[in-house]
């Protein structure tokens, strides 16, 4: 923060105080009563309603806290209050608001940190934010490890009772359940799609049910300790023609060499650049291209920055971790793996049991 001119860090993104404080709570499921954290170069305070006071007094906290008593005006006049009590030349303010944060707004919250800036208006904290939140711990590789285990079994597991005739609803019911079953934590909705080149896919699961031809599509957003497991996996209906073996099999084997290229030192454009080279060797088709990216970062967040693109110039570090995920529609069908990767000193560790050498089929 010195380095960066800052003196004041407000966080309003749920990810980014549970990152800095490890702290949990049911109540960030209300507008009404926010929870907010303030970071300085020596102290880092969480403001809660009073309602919180049990909790965060249930065990030891590496915070200190301010309990309010109301809403969100209160909330924001309490930490205003704080940055108030600073030496007038010391409060160089910023807010987690930005690309990729998008943290909870409130005109009152800015009005008051601009009102309070000693330079007259609070700036952006989230490139400071990701170069900080990029580099990832062991502890936190293994819980994203420990995330991609149980949807990958959860995928096998519902697809092995999977059956013609039924519906997409139905499959990712028992997609979620079992995910629970598993262990996840929580299993907010997944995509899932039935299709044979229809592919909608931000559409919600629908009563369309599964026939003969049908590729299933899904994208996982399960988490373990508060991690996701963001993670493609497809499967299809009935046993497929040579030509989407052989294709299964091309896209496939170079999602994963692919991957094992990504090195600390390398830019993000780099990998890129291979892929490019790559995928016109291997002849297999157009890219999908309604996306500008083939790969994005993990963590906290389904997707975080670096984006694996033609323009993204960021280099890689040891402990980022990347997913790696270029997709193809051909003839109606899809062709996608996601394949995560840590990067370490030496190379990558493949945080997920990389995809099936042959493609799962319901018969």
């Amino acid at each position: 923060m010195e380095r960066a001119g800052l003196d004041v860090m407000v966080l309003t993104d749920q990810k980014n105080v549970h990152y800095f404080t490890d702290y949990r709570t049911m109540s960030w499921a209300y507008h009404a009563r926010p929870i907010l954290a303030m970071l300085t170069h020596d102290r880092l305070v969480v403001f809660g309603s009073l309602t919180e006071a049990n909790l965060i007094e249930s065990a030891p906290r590496v915070f200190s806290s301010i309990l309010y008593d109301g809403y969100l005006t209160e909330a924001i006049d309490a930490i205003a209050d704080q940055i108030a009590a600073m030496p007038a030349s010391r409060r160089r303010i910023s807010i987690d608001h930005g690309p990729d944060m998008l943290g909870r707004g409130s005109l009152h919250l800015v009005s008051s940190l601009n009102r309070l800036s000693s330079d007259g208006e609070a700036v952006s904290a989230v490139d400071l934010l990701w170069r900080v939140r990029l580099i990832k711990s062991q502890y936190e590789a293994e819980m994203k490890k420990i995330a991609f285990g149980i949807v990958n079994r959860a995928f096998d597991q519902s697809v092995a009772m999977a059956y013609v005739g039924i519906p997409e609803y139905e499959l990712c019911q028992m997609m979620q359940a079992q995910i629970y079953l598993n262990g996840a934590e929580s299993a907010p909705p997944i995509a899932m799609l039935f299709a044979d080149g229809d592919f909608f896919y931000g559409r919600h699961p629908s009563e369309r049910k599964l026939r003969s031809g049908h590729y299933i599509w899904t994208d996982f957003r399960a988490t373990y300790g508060g991690y996701p497991a963001d993670r493609n996996r497809i499967a299809r209906c009935g046993d497929p023609s040579q030509w989407e073996i052989d294709t299964y099999t091309g896209v496939r084997s170079l999602t994963i060499e692919l991957a094992k290229t990504v090195k600390a030192g390398l830019r993000c454009c780099d990998i890129f650049d291979t892929f490019q080279r790559l995928w016109a060797d291997a002849a297999l088709g157009e890219i999908y291209g309604r996306v500008t990216r083939i790969g994005h970062g993990g963590g906290l967040d389904v997707t975080e920055p670096p984006s694996i693109s033609a323009t993204d110039e960021t280099f890689i570090k040891p402990g980022m971790i990347f997913h790696i995920e270029p997709k193809l529609e051909k003839k109606g069908a899809v062709f996608q793996f996601e394949e995560v990767v840590f990067v370490r000193e030496d190379g990558v560790e493949f945080l997920s049991e990389v995809s099936p050498e042959t493609i799962p089929v319901i018969k």
